[in-house]
């Protein structure tokens, strides 16, 4: 499968901003899906996964209450719906798959197909 993410962009802190990544080459229902996050002078961390059927999700501490990780495999496509976005939260956002990753893992080493990133950028 190869993934496109997109809809990033520059919010004001407080603000919500949803992005998607779109699957092609492959049903993404058969992947564990992931967002991952790499901030300016950060290495790339784990946000949020589902699995394949969206029943199961698993986040990082800081963004739970606040980013709701969901798919809908009909339009081949992952979301992330970030709400009370903070400062922190400037990133180039990456989606990942991988059809034999852990459903709920956070180790991106289990993730073998990445999306070229959408830049979020929030500012105060």
């Amino acid at each position: 499968v190869q993934l496109q993410a997109s809809g990033g962009g520059s919010v004001q802190a407080g603000a919500s901003l949803r992005i998607s990544c779109v699957g092609s080459g492959d049903a993404m229902r058969n992947y564990i899906m992931g967002w991952f996050r790499q901030g300016p002078g950060k290495e790339r961390q784990f946000i949020a996964t589902i699995s394949r059927g969206g029943g199961s999700t698993n986040y990082v501490d800081f963004v739970k209450g606040r980013f709701t990780i969901s798919r809908d495999n009909a339009k081949n496509t992952v979301y992330l719906q970030m709400d009370r976005l903070e400062p922190e939260d400037t990133a180039v956002y990456y989606c990942a798959a991988d059809r034999f990753a852990r459903t709920g893992s956070t180790n991106q080493v289990e993730y073998r197909t990445w999306g070229q990133g959408t830049l979020v950028t929030v500012s105060s």
